[in-house]
Parts: structure tokens; C-alpha cells; sequence
């Protein structure tokens, strides 16, 4: 695969093929908290998105510096950081924003997605394409938070953004803005996704330690070893 190929297919994997919300299943907890409303969503997802960008890049750029043992706590430290920065960006030009989302934006620093792009992609490739799977899967992220607000929003609240829809205030389905409501259109999403992509997505063949951001921590060989962790 030539390097312009390659360059393409990792900034694209995190939009629909390895798209973190809808077919890793990562996120769950912002994906159900801030997609009541499309504003919140999307900006939920930008945010995550500018974190992810700068997190890989700097992550990616102090690879072969960062011990071993180390990587996890350095990883969490390096993200925190740019969350507080994204975080008082949001409070000081988007306060409204800011309120919506409120406690929400401190949980990106532990956000699985990444946490996860951290640990299997920016410590082991080069910046750009590090910097490249930021992108993609942030927008993946942003795409599918998007989505999943629009439906709860539109058909649970009759509106848009915030902006009333006439003809549909006298059908709405209010269950849609609770939450057995969102765990209802995400396994809808999910489902479609599955449907387009016709059960391609990436399936975990090996459960064996590598590529899991809790290696550092368990002492146990693998996920297929029997026992208790010692």
C-alpha cells in the first residue's frame, strides 16, 4: 500500500470501519450523556476530537522517551493536560457550552477512546499518521454523537439545535430524552452500522495482552488465562 493509501485509510477507519462509538463501543458514557441535544453533542465531539489531535501527536513525538512502565500514567498526564486546556477554551469563548456539558468535560481525560488511540496507535507510529488517526477517529466520534443527538432531539423534543419544529411539537415521543430512550437509539445505530458495513467490522481475534491499556497494572498473561489475577 503506497504511503498516500495508507495515509487515507488511517484518517478514514475512524468514520465508519473502526468508527469508536459505533463499532468499537467506546465512549458509552458521553455518548448517552450529551446527546440530548445537538449542540452538547457536537460539541462534546469537538472537544474530544482537539484533545485526541494533540494527545496523539504529543504522545507519538515522545514514544521512544517515555519508560515502559511508565506509559499508562504518562498517557493519562499528557491528556489531562490538554483537556484543561480545551477546558478553559470552552469556559472563557463557549460558557453556555460549558454549563451544558459540565462535568463531562473533565471525564474526556478518562475517556476510553483516548486512552485506547494512546496506547495501540500514537506510541507505536509516527506523528503524522498519529496525528491522521487523531483526526479520523475524533471525527468518527463527533459523526456518530451527532447523529444519535439529531434522532433523540428532533423526534423526543421536537427540535433542532434548539430551534423548535413546528409541525412535530404535537408528536413528541419524550421517551426519546431519557435514557432507556438513548440506550435505544444507539443499538439502532449500531445495528445500521453492522447492516452497511455487512458484519465487516473488526472483530477481537487475540486476547492477549498487547494493545490493552491496562497491561501495565494486571498480572496476568492473557484474557484467555484462567484464575484470578494475582
Amino acid at each position: 500500500m503506497s504511503d498516500k493509501k495508507a495515509s487515507l485509510a488511517t484518517l478514514t477507519n475512524g468514520i465508519l470501519k473502526e468508527n469508536p462509538t459505533l463499532v468499537l463501543i467506546l465512549g458509552t458514557c458521553p455518548t448517552l450523556a450529551t446527546t440530548q441535544t445537538v449542540i452538547g453533542a457536537v460539541g462534546m465531539g469537538i472537544a474530544a476530537l482537539l484533545v485526541l489531535l494533540c494527545s496523539n501527536v504529543f504522545i507519538s513525538l515522545l514514544r521512544r522517551v517515555i519508560p515502559e512502565s511508565m506509559r499508562i500514567p504518562s498517557y493519562i498526564v499528557i491528556i489531562a493536560g490538554f483537556v484543561t486546556v480545551v477546558k478553559m477554551l470552552v469556559q472563557a469563548y463557549v460558557p453556555s457550552l460549558y454549563e451544558s456539558l459540565g462535568v463531562y468535560l473533565d471525564l474526556i481525560t478518562v475517556n476510553c477512546i483516548i486512552l485506547g488511540r494512546a496506547e495501540m496507535f500514537a506510541s507505536k507510529n509516527p506523528v503524522v499518521s498519529a496525528a491522521l488517526d487523531g483526526i479520523g477517529m475524533g471525527i468518527g466520534f463527533t459523526l456518530a454523537l451527532g447523529a444519535m443527538a439529531t434522532i433523540r432531539e428532533v423526534f423526543g423534543a421536537a427540535s433542532f439545535a434548539g430551534i423548535a419544529i413546528p409541525f412535530l411539537q404535537n408528536y413528541k415521543i419524550a421517551f426519546l430524552t431519557k435514557a432507556p430512550g438513548g440506550l435505544l437509539v444507539y443499538g439502532l445505530l449500531i445495528a445500521l452500522v453492522y447492516a452497511v458495513t455487512h458484519g465487516r467490522a473488526p472483530l477481537k481475534k487475540s486476547f492477549s495482552c498487547e494493545g490493552c491499556v491496562h497491561a501495565a497494572n494486571c498480572h496476568v498473561k492473557s484474557c484467555e488465562t484462567k484464575g484470578e489475577v494475582q
